[in-house]
């Protein structure tokens, strides 16, 4: 599965011109993606928080660093979970 993951990535960034991304990067949007998605108990709030946040990385050279610190915001935001409410 992480092959198919990886030739969609390479394919599609060289279809849009776009810096593909590493190893790191990818950890930090699914990171960022379950923070999401987790916090807020819907499972929407994953793309559309990623979206946002590769928007803000788009044009910096420490792309690693804006996902962090938005998966960090993230947590902040939405607050530590009642465990038993899952």
């Amino acid at each position: 599965m992480a092959e198919a993951r990886e030739h969609l990535l390479q394919a599609l960034a060289n279809e849009l011109g776009a810096r593909p991304l590493t190893a790191a990067e990818i950890e930090s949007v699914l990171a960022l993606a379950a923070t999401a998605a987790h916090g807020t108990g819907d499972r929407t709030s994953a793309p559309l928080v990623s979206f946002l946040a590769g928007i803000a990385a788009a044009g910096t050279e420490d792309r690693k660093d804006v996902l962090d610190r938005a998966r960090q915001q993230t947590g902040a935001i939405t607050g530590p979970q009642d465990e038993s409410a899952t």
